[in-house]
């Protein structure tokens, strides 16, 4: 029991986090992506489409991670702290249940932060960036748009307010995403029953990107897939997967691929008579029109 509730040193929680979020970029997402293009070779799928859309992926992410730093050093590390100090519950000890608790959480805010930019217009113009690749490989992972950093904070401020301090809560939140970029792959079939029964898998996450009818706006999970079961959005991977949206991009340039959820939003509002139903489109699911 002592285990669970020793308290830790704060600089050595802070490396191990590192090790794994930052870390698994090298011992994980570039060895896996050298296989993937190794395996696309061999099966003659290696093309221009497919490494342009690899550095269109590392060029959005370079953008986002540059948006995110600007928002992230003139606001949201404030709102976090601030919300910290002054709107939260005793400040809770870091310890191993209070570093299990809060990466649960993170993951449980996270599915409904995932859920919510797929059913409303304005989440949907960010994250379709995400989905808009023909591919599914390990960049595809860090394929990101430019509001994707601000959502998860609605659904994150809660957690803070219950005492959890927002560095851990951030590095819990890296931690979900480092979780789902290694499962951004199809050289991994099914897992074992039990594993896909309770976690989020590559085979899972293979239906999320899918744009086939029955694979619409399913499996939002980040690690534990039992969400998607408890709230009725899973589906399970049975025919083929189309990758991509419905109305796809064809476009390796990576300045259409990232800002271009916000132009077809703007040119859907913009040709849209009445502010009722321009401002409808920001928070209508996608696809919703006014007739």
């Amino acid at each position: 029991m002592e285990f669970f509730t020793k308290v830790l040193d704060t600089e050595h929680v802070h490396a191990w986090f590192d090790w794994v979020n930052n870390g698994s970029v090298f011992y994980v997402i570039v060895p896996f992506f050298v296989i993937e293009l190794t395996r696309y070779a061999v099966l003659n799928r290696l093309n221009w489409n497919v490494v342009g859309d690899s550095l269109a992926n590392v060029i959005t992410l370079f953008a986002f991670i540059t948006i995110e730093f600007i928002l992230g050093a003139l606001f949201l590390y404030k709102v976090y702290f601030w919300v910290y100090e002054n709107m939260s519950l005793p400040h809770l000890p870091l310890n191993m249940v209070t570093i299990l608790c809060c990466i649960l959480l993170a993951d449980f805010a996270y599915y409904w932060d995932h859920r919510v930019m797929h059913r409303i217009g304005i989440g949907w113009a960010t994250h379709t960036v995400h989905h808009s690749s023909p591919h599914f490989n390990m960049s595809v992972a860090y394929r990101f748009g430019p509001l994707d950093a601000v959502f998860p904070v609605i659904f994150s401020l809660p957690i803070v307010m219950l005492g959890f301090n927002p560095w851990l809560l951030l590095a819990a939140e890296l931690f979900v995403q480092t979780y789902q970029a290694i499962l951004h792959t199809e050289i991994i079939g099914k897992l074992p029953r039990p594993i896909e029964y309770l976690m989020n898998t590559p085979s899972h996450h293979r239906v999320h990107h899918g744009s086939n009818d029955k694979y619409l706006d399913k499996n939002y999970a980040g690690i534990l897939i039992i969400w998607d079961r408890m709230f009725g959005s899973f589906a399970e991977e049975k025919e083929e997967v189309v990758y991509g949206i419905t109305e796809p991009l064809e476009s390796v340039n990576p300045f259409k691929v990232f800002f271009h959820g916000f132009t077809r939003l703007y040119r859907m509002m913009k040709s849209t008579k009445g502010f009722k139903n321009k401002l409808s489109y920001l928070i209508k699911p996608p696809g919703w029109t006014p007739d």
